[in-house]
Formats: structure tokens, sequence, C-alpha cells
């Protein structure tokens, strides 16, 4: 036998050393480059596309002449504070915020006391037509605001509530009360009935315990709550237009339509007026924002 076939035969009954290494397998929530790259590009684009129109805003209030948002490429040039500094000495601008942080908070208060008594009254107790009055609640916002307006008006002047900041809070808690009341009746039903048990072993009345266990639990939908009603409150014009008469009562939104006429617009001071509405309820936002997501989620897990 040659050294080559010796060779040849011992290749041949050697066991394959060789072994293939285990495919890795991808964790649960564990992403690729390309899919990290391709994630962040779609956020990137988002958000670039959510901030754009603020963005232009702030560049279009710099302008200082009313046709400069035909030609927003000359504003770049010529950029001046002047617009804010009209609007805040010339106009009734701090009236027009006095007006609209009363009127907001008020409803703010009201609306979302009313509507987590409601919301916890249905949420706990089984009295006759419960449900039936939680589905009133949700009808009530089917009606359009121009088929408001005529009634309301006259309930409002048959009390003397016309031109008066209580008589627009009860109209605005009239929009925000049914839902945040239908809101907060979810979240009230992800809280374990035997905290309410609880607290009558320890002697609390119904309020007390609503008042002392059930609220603090509820701190989330309670943001939300209250970031919904200070919203509708604040933005709104409609209402304000008809129920406020005195320029001193006016809220921003509608102070915002004085600088259009039947013949002219001031675009460039409803654009500076406009960025500054928006800092009280950018504010707003940032204090209730840590509850704002857990509020949302939350009372939607039970119906």
């Amino acid at each position: 036998m040659s050294t080559t076939t010796a060779q040849t035969s011992a290749a041949a009954t050697e066991p394959e050393t060789t072994e293939k290494k285990p495919r890795r397998t991808r964790r649960r929530g564990e992403t690729t480059l390309a899919g990290a790259f391709a994630s962040h590009g779609m956020l990137t684009v988002a958000s670039l596309i959510a901030l754009f129109p603020v963005l232009w805003l702030v560049y279009l209030s710099l302008g200082p002449d009313k046709d400069d948002y035909l030609h927003p490429g000359r504003i770049w040039s010529k950029m001046t504070f002047d617009n804010y500094a009209f609007v805040l000495s010339d106009t009734n601008f701090f009236d027009w915020l006095k007006s609209s942080l009363i009127v907001s908070l008020g409803t703010t208060v009201i609306g979302v006391l009313i509507a987590a008594t409601t919301g916890y009254a249905v949420s706990r107790m089984r009295f006759p037509g419960y449900r039936k009055f939680m589905w009133v609640l949700l009808v009530t916002q089917m009606f359009p605001i121009a088929v408001l307006i005529v009634p309301m008006y006259q309930i409002l002047s048959e009390l003397g509530l016309i031109d008066t900041y209580l008589g627009l809070i009860l109209v605005y808690c009239s929009t925000a009360v049914p839902y945040c009341a239908w809101l907060l009746k979810g979240y009230f039903d992800t809280i374990p009935f035997e905290i309410d048990e609880a607290g009558r072993v320890d002697g609390l009345t119904p309020f007390g315990t609503f008042a002392r266990l059930i609220l603090p639990l509820a701190k989330p939908g309670l943001a939300v709550a209250a970031f919904y009603s200070f919203i509708t409150a604040f933005g709104e014009v409609a209402f304000a237009t008809t129920f406020m008469l005195d320029d001193e009562k006016y809220t921003l939104a509608v102070g915002l339509q004085s600088f259009v006429s039947e013949h002219d617009a001031q675009r460039n001071l409803m654009a500076a007026t406009a960025v500054l509405i928006a800092i009280p309820v950018s504010l707003f936002f940032y204090l209730v924002q840590k509850n704002l997501v857990t509020g949302l989620t939350a009372g939607g897990t039970k119906g």
C-alpha cells in the first residue's frame, strides 16, 4: 500500500471536527442597524412636519409689513420684533390674556370638579338609569355650535349673565363636562373597589373616600380632563364672540380677530399675537405632561 493511499484512508476515517456555529436569533424588541436608521429617519421627518407650521408662524411674525407673507424670502433681511412690541403696548392684549385665563381656569376647575363627581358616581353607584345618563351626556356632544348659540343666549340673557365671565364659563362647561365625565368614569373603573371599602372601614364617608383616597390615585385622569377643559375654553371663538360684548372682556381668540377688518388684514400682527397666545398653552401643557399619557391610556382599559 502506498503512502498516498494510506493518507487518503486516514483522512476519510478521521471524524469531522468542523462544526457550524449556531445562528444568532434576534431578541424581541431588538432591531437591526438598518431598521434603527429607518425608524429614526421617519421620526425625524414626522417631527419636522409637526414643527414646520409653528416655525413658519414665528418666521412670519418677524416680518414688519402686513404683506410679507406673500414674499417670505424678503423677511430674512429685515427681521424685527416691532410686531410683538406693538401687540404688547398698543393693543388690549393683557386684558384679553386676563379674560382668557379667568375663563379657562374657571372652566377647568368647575368642569373637572363636576366631571370627576359625575364619573365617580356612575363608576361606583348603581342607580336607576345610570347607563342612560352617560349616553345622554354623550348625545349632547352631537349638537353643532350654531344650533346651541341662540337658546344659550336666551338662557344667559334671562339670567343676566351676558357679557360676564361666569356665563361664558358655564357655557364652556356644558361642552367640556360630558367628555371629561366619560373619560374619568373609565379611569375610575381601573381603581379597585377595595380602596373604597377600606375607606368605609376606616370611617370615611363616601365623599371623604372620594376626596382623600380616590382623587390622589386619579391624578393622571384629572390631568387629561383639566388639559382638555383648558384648551376648550382657551381657543374657542364662536361662544366668546357672541356672549362677550365689552372689548376689555374679549378672550385672546376673539381679540385676534380685531386685526382683520372688511378691507384689511394685518397678518404680521396676527402672527405675532398667535405666537404669544401659544405661550400660556405651552406652559400649561408642560405642567401636566407627565400625567397625560398615563391618563389617556389607563381610561380605556375598562368600559
